[in-house]
């Protein structure tokens, strides 16, 4: 590798989905780009986050199917049995696959690949790990984040990540998670779908802090009626290790016995040991590096995309950011990613989707609104005589009609969702919603004929 003044127009640091959108296109605008990674092309997503995960999720939710839902439908299976290894080899080879693609992308659009850690040197000089220093007129650091741990709990070294979920050996009989936001809510439905016996810890009351609280209470109660034990208001006071797993301590005075504990207790940027503050790079209190709408840091010359700036921690907003700075440097056109109304998805059982302002924030910011919202049993459930209800609600701002929030809990929400973001980006109205034709016998067609306005009661 060179090392004159200035090797590279672009440096990129880290090779998650922000990284190599930003590498690739870049390069397609003629600019000279390299981009290290210390682990695998591919980042949180493809790796140990979103895909992995997603197809856990499917795999769990088999069991249900089989059990609950076939029966109905006159089919009589027998003979069933759920192989952990076969899953979890199968979803690392596909794994394997998709970093290949991100890998064979980035080299075909002309990008270097460094298989090595890099640090900020200086403003315009990257330092690799063996040592070497390369010069760049850009440096973008897309490193995004890592679970957090609370180092000062005893016995925290016996607490596993989601990382570790999709390399074990062998599945636990029981787990403790600790957390309430999506990704321990996922891993609480995703391992009690594959037989696990599943305690959910919270420190709060309801989980799923931030998204609407229909949805929150929703989710909750579903947590419950899969049969996962669900203990709030409590933390871990300490973690002991024990013969056949781990004695979780908790504030409120209960003792629980698992074979493995896991911590999902929120996410940092991965900043740590970067050189990023002694290139004058401003970071702010949970270690997040400090951006402007271009993505531009404190520092000319160094920028960020991704969840390394704690913005919208999601893939497709990484990509966007990566995107938007590759066009704002290397193609001339100034241009910024809009964060507002973005949708998102919990792959819970059954999934939620969400995409603009939840009740409260409606409430807080706009005074006056109206809601139209729905609980109902999917057709699919109707002959099992299956629980699983439907959930959707509509937040429309009083003064003008816009609707500007849409929550959804249930089937396929993930996938309704994004049509429904569509809309409300656009800032359709309600009486434009309602103008929509159904599509019957769907579940989504309660969003354009939901006409009562909800009251609650006195």
């Amino acid at each position: 590798m060179a090392q004159t003044a200035t090797d590279y127009d672009l440096f990129v640091i880290g090779a998650g989905s922000g990284g190599v959108r930003a590498a690739r296109m870049a390069a397609s605008y003629g600019a000279k780009v390299a981009v290290a990674e210390e682990y695998r092309v591919g980042g949180t997503c493809v790796i140990r986050g979103c895909v992995p995960k997603k197809l856990l999720v499917y795999a769990s939710e088999f069991a249900h199917e089989i059990r609950d839902i076939a029966p109905g439908y006159g089919w009589t299976v027998t003979g069933t049995s759920f192989d952990w290894a076969t899953l979890r080899n199968n979803v690392l080879a596909e794994v394997d696959r998709l970093s290949g693609i991100y890998a064979r992308n980035l080299r075909n659009a002309g990008v270097e690949i460094v298989n090595q850690r890099a640090t900020v040197a200086a403003p315009g000089r990257v330092r690799l790990a063996d040592g070497t220093e390369v010069g760049a007129r850009h440096i973008l650091v897309a490193t995004g984040g890592q679970p957090w741990l609370p180092t000062d709990l005893d016995g925290a070294e016996h607490l596993i990540t989601s990382n570790e979920v999709f390399l074990l050996d062998r599945l636990p009989g029981s787990i403790l998670i600790a957390g309430g936001g999506y990704i321990a809510v996922e891993f609480a439905f995703l391992l009690k779908g594959l037989g696990v016996d599943v305690t959910l810890l919270y420190r709060g009351e309801t989980v799923l802090n931030g998204f609407d609280d229909d949805v929150r209470i929703k989710v909750h109660d579903e947590l419950k009626r899969h049969g996962i034990r669900v203990i709030t208001q409590a933390v871990f006071s300490r973690i002991e290790k024990t013969d056949t797993g781990c004695r979780s301590h908790l504030t409120n005075g209960l003792t629980v016995d698992t074979d493995l504990v896991m911590g999902a207790m929120g996410r940092r940027a991965y900043t740590g040991g970067l050189g990023l503050e002694q290139a004058g790079v401003a970071l702010d209190a949970n270690g997040a590096v400090v951006v402007d709408a271009f993505s531009k840091s404190s520092v000319d010359g160094i920028w960020a995309v991704g969840d390394v700036t704690d913005r919208i921690n999601l893939t497709p907003v990484a990509i966007r950011e990566g995107a938007a700075f590759a066009a704002t440097v290397f193609a001339g056109t100034p241009m910024s990613f809009d964060h507002k109304d973005v949708a998102s998805a919990v792959f819970s059982q059954p999934p939620v989707g969400s995409v603009g302002l939840t009740e409260a924030q409606a409430r807080s910011a706009h005074g006056a609104v109206d809601i139209y919202k729905t609980t109902f049993r999917p057709m699919r459930y109707v002959l099992p005589n299956d629980e699983t209800r439907m959930l959707m609600k509509l937040v429309v701002r009083a003064s003008d009609q816009v609707v500007v929030g849409c929550h959804i809990a249930g089937p396929d929400a993930p996938e309704i969702i994004q049509a429904v973001a569509i809309a409300i980006k656009a800032g359709l109205t309600k009486p434009q919603f309602d103008a929509t034709c159904a599509v019957h016998p769907t579940v989504a067609e309660e969003l354009v004929t939901m006409k009562e306005k909800w009251v609650p009661s006195p």
